[in-house]
């Protein structure tokens, strides 16, 4: 696995809290991306040390600045709810008991302005880090450290090796490949990171594949 700046030095971040702040706007931008942009209105349900201490440690800033698209290093974190008012974002926080979860969790639910709804689960695991555990209800698990593909699939033999000879002719190497399914038969979620930015055209060669549903392109850098 390699070894990224967070795990060096840190995250560069405005705010007190590297989990409270770094960590929330990480969240809000992966969410940003899931929803394809700027949603008209975000719903935000925050959990155990997240719910408690909100205000007072500007996770409220953090995760409306990610949603609005900016990083943890951005100065306009401080002032996001102004920013949200001029693009027209409608937000709310709301606070949750989501069980037994990591005390810094987030859920996120999105209108977006063509009706589309989405849904994040997220967690500040602490230093910058992040774990996302579900989207649109489907149970994931990533970091958003590499670029990541998450598709919405059947259930049959041979579709993830497949999706695995694509990437393989295009000589992207897979990081880490994790397959989740709520039971046999049944619709499945496919999570590829790789070690290197995903082109275009093996997206959309990944979407055309029979028994491909949905694909979501997730990557921090862009």
């Amino acid at each position: 696995m390699g070894v990224g700046i967070f795990d060096v030095i840190g995250p560069v971040m405005v705010g007190p809290s590297s989990s409270h702040t770094a960590g929330a706007v990480r969240i809000g931008a992966i969410a940003n991306k899931i929803c394809g942009g700027i949603p008209a209105r975000v719903d935000f349900y925050l959990h155990g040390s997240f719910a408690e201490t909100y205000l007072g440690h500007g996770t409220d800033n953090a995760l409306v600045g990610g949603i609005l698209g900016m990083s943890p290093s951005d100065e306009r974190l401080r002032n996001s709810f102004k920013y949200a008012r001029e693009k027209g974002l409608d937000f709310e926080f709301n606070t949750i008991d989501l069980g037994d979860v990591h005390p810094n969790t987030i859920k996120i639910v999105m209108h977006s302005c063509d009706g589309v709804i989405h849904e994040v689960i997220g967690s500040s695991i602490g230093g910058g880090s992040i774990l996302i555990s579900s989207v649109d209800n489907a149970r994931v698990e990533f970091s958003g450290k590499y670029p990541t593909i998450l598709t919405t699939h059947e259930d049959k033999p041979g579709l993830i090796a497949r999706v695995t000879s694509l990437f393989a002719d295009q000589g992207i190497n897979i990081a880490f490949l994790k397959v989740f399914r709520y039971s046999r038969g049944s619709d499945a979620s496919m999570l590829v990171e790789t070690d290197a930015q995903i082109p275009a055209d093996l997206i959309c060669a990944i979407e055309k594949l029979e028994g491909i549903k949905k694909v979501m392109y997730i990557d921090e850098s862009h």
